[in-house]
């Protein structure tokens, strides 16, 4: 088929695509769409396969016409992406192309066929601007308390929980069962929920009713007045039950008992430690590296096309889905009835997904200019380093990654650390604010 086009840049990573196919060729299709009918269509007072293509125009000449323009438009626009120029220009996966205003154009043996579409394509990505980019790093130390912190956590995970005698009270931290109901203005009930458990202290209680509740007693109500959403509520509160966590003291027995491969509390508190400096250097690395593709995105801007941002938030729809065990479509009718929305719910679980994109294109687009690429020994380190961090055997840990595509998740993830020190050494990197071990992990950007 004999193609030329003519190809505009648009805004939003878009183009228009206008092509011209040879008239001839115009014909031809006609010809062997006709032919397709011919042997295919039966109509009455002619034998299959014979019937005269002048009856056929007569009665799907519409028809006819627009399969023609379908095909026609459809095989020129094949025969274009497929050409080695064309790369720039090829559509999104999920940006299919749309005519111009939505109308095929005007069918005519007699001249050249003209047609324009309009689709997304992958933005142009260029990183050139590196400059004032600094880079801080945050100054953070594990010390006693951090290590106290997860003690204390690895006891209360390991406590019994037991009743407390008849007549004790309600005291902080202990766990009880109550009955309350919302009254309204004549003491009629506006909401209740029996059998509600929670720890006093933590506020995990829509009602905040913790202090009001401490001193009660076993089967005792109290009702009060409550100030919610700057609304006054009455609330009545019956304490079914009180129990004390009861606390397993700290020794070698704890130590065994959270996992045989320990044999002493000291060697359990090496391994705390271990993790919490691991857990450190990963947060710190992951600031550095939002700081970093930050000022990237800032400094080099990139424009991602609807399309884009809609199939990657389609794509986390339906992971979240996964994690909730339901489906997309359910999912959204449990939001709707919610009272959210699907985005609102997408970005608070989520994040920026066109903030995440342009990253992501940055980074890809400078691992492919500098052609980082990852070495056989190289992956065999990373796989070293995760059997250190997570206590495994190297043997565990490359069974894990067996499957090809969890092996390419760690080639990507060697690829993208050598980016990154690359990059520090192109930028400036300096020591940021000290700050607690606890607040590290409260820093969402």
């Amino acid at each position: 088929m004999k193609v030329t086009k003519e190809v505009a840049k648009l805004d939003n990573s878009a183009v228009k695509l206008t092509a011209t196919i040879a008239k001839e060729d115009v014909v031809s299709g006609y010809n062997k769409c006709i032919a397709k009918y011919a042997k295919n269509v039966q109509i009455p007072g002619f034998r299959k396969g014979k019937v005269p293509a002048k009856i056929l125009e007569q009665k799907y000449g519409d028809s006819l016409k627009q399969e023609v323009l379908a095909d026609i438009i459809d095989e020129s626009l094949n025969q274009i992406f497929a050409e080695e120029d064309s790369k720039e220009i090829r559509p999104l996966p999920y940006a299919q192309p749309r005519l111009e205003d939505d109308k095929l154009p005007e069918f005519s043996m007699e001249k050249d066929l003209t047609f324009t579409v309009i689709y997304d394509v992958f933005p142009t990505v260029e990183v050139k601007n590196f400059a004032k980019i600094e880079v801080k790093e945050p100054q953070v130390t594990v010390g006693d308390k951090e290590l106290e912190e997860e003690l204390k956590a690895l006891q209360e995970r390991n406590a019994m929980v037991i009743d407390k005698k008849d007549g004790d009270p309600v005291e902080k931290d202990n766990v009880v069962t109550v009955d309350y109901k919302e009254l309204n203005a004549d003491d009629s009930v506006a909401n209740e929920r029996n059998g509600f458990v929670f720890t006093v202290g933590s506020g995990e209680n829509i009602y905040k009713f913790d202090d009001e509740i401490i001193g009660m007693k076993k089967d005792e109500t109290k009702t009060f007045t409550k100030k919610i959403d700057d609304a006054e509520k009455k609330i009545s509160v019956t304490v079914k039950s009180i129990k004390v966590r009861n606390l397993p003291a700290l020794d070698d027995d704890l130590a065994q008992d959270v996992n045989e491969k320990f044999k002493t509390l000291d060697d359990l508190k090496n391994d705390i430690k271990k993790n919490l400096e691991i857990a450190k250097n990963r947060k710190v690395e992951e600031i550095k590296q939002q700081s970093l593709i930050e000022q990237l995105i800032e400094k080099n801007p990139v424009t991602v096309p609807q399309s884009m941002i809609k199939a990657e938030m389609e794509h986390r729809w339906a992971m979240m889905a996964q994690q909730f065990q339901t489906t997309p479509e359910q999912l959204e009718k449990m939001i709707t009835a919610s009272g959210q929305t699907k985005e609102t719910m997408l970005t608070q679980w989520t994040g920026d997904a066109e903030k995440m994109l342009k990253g992501r294109l940055i980074i890809d687009t400078l691992i492919r200019e500098k052609n980082i690429t990852a070495t056989p020994e190289e992956v065999e380190a990373e796989f070293k380093k995760i059997a250190d961090d997570s206590g495994m055997t190297l043997e565990e840990v490359k069974d894990h990654y067996k499957d090809p595509r969890a092996k390419e998740y760690i080639v990507d993830e060697v690829k993208e650390n050598k980016l990154y020190a690359d990059l520090y050494s192109q930028v400036k990197v300096s020591k940021g604010d000290k700050i607690e071990f606890a607040d590290l992990f409260k820093n969402v950007r």
